[in-house]
Order: C-alpha cells, then structure tokens, then sequence
C-alpha cells in the first residue's frame, strides 16, 4: 500500500519519531559541555573566520610569514586594509606578530589555528 504524502514527508523527516530522552547520553554531554565564556569566544572566533578576507589571510599565514606589505601585494588590498583585517585577528588570537625595525611580520598564534585551517579546507574540498 503506497504512503500518503503526508506520511512520507513524515518518514524522511530529520526529526524523532517519538518523544524519548536518553538522559544518560544527555548527562555526558552536558558534563563536557565547555563554560558559556569558552562557547562565547569560540562563536566569536568562527564569526571573525567567516570572511572571506580574514579566511584568506589566515590561510596564507598557515604557509609563510609575512608582513602587511606582503599581505596586502597578495591579496589586493591596500595596506590600511590588510593592517585593518590583521588588527581582528591579533584581537582574537589567531595572529600573531613581531618587529624587525620598522616592519611587523605576522604568524599564525599557534599550530591549532593551522590546524583548524587545515581540516576546514579538507572538510569544504572533498
């Protein structure tokens, strides 16, 4: 007997048929559930890495150092704006930088963050 419109919508819904908790698997997450400020600064680092711009300067970073001048080159932007883009992500502590005389060279802060470039890449390219 063929399903009505209705039920099927029904089976291939990505809902619960029924209404039940597993309050075990609900109490294991709930205990390594991160604090609401590690949530908050997470939210926030994948807010300031969803644009384009910041994506590709990371991303950029993750293979070379280099300073705003070379950035900017790269990227097609002014050096107000790359310096600009850089300052967010020195903010967030995704970049870091150090002078050599009067040029500022910029870095990755620390491997998770090529790493986090890395997988998402991966993630997006298969």
């Amino acid at each position: 007997m063929p399903f009505s419109t209705k039920e099927l919508d029904r089976r291939e819904s990505d809902i619960c048929d029924a209404s039940y908790v597993d309050r075990a698997r609900v109490r294991r997450v709930a205990r390594a559930m991160p604090s609401p400020e590690a949530v908050e600064r997470l939210a926030e680092s994948f807010r300031v890495l969803g644009d384009p711009t910041r994506t590709k300067i990371l991303f950029s970073l993750s293979k070379e150092e280099l300073c705003v001048c070379d950035l900017a080159h790269l990227l097609g932007l002014s050096e107000s704006a790359a310096s600009h883009q850089l300052r967010l992500l020195r903010a967030m502590r995704l970049v870091k930088y150090r002078r050599a005389g009067k040029m500022a060279y910029y870095t990755l802060d620390d491997e998770h963050i090529a790493d986090l470039i890395k997988q998402g890449l991966r993630h997006v390219e298969e």
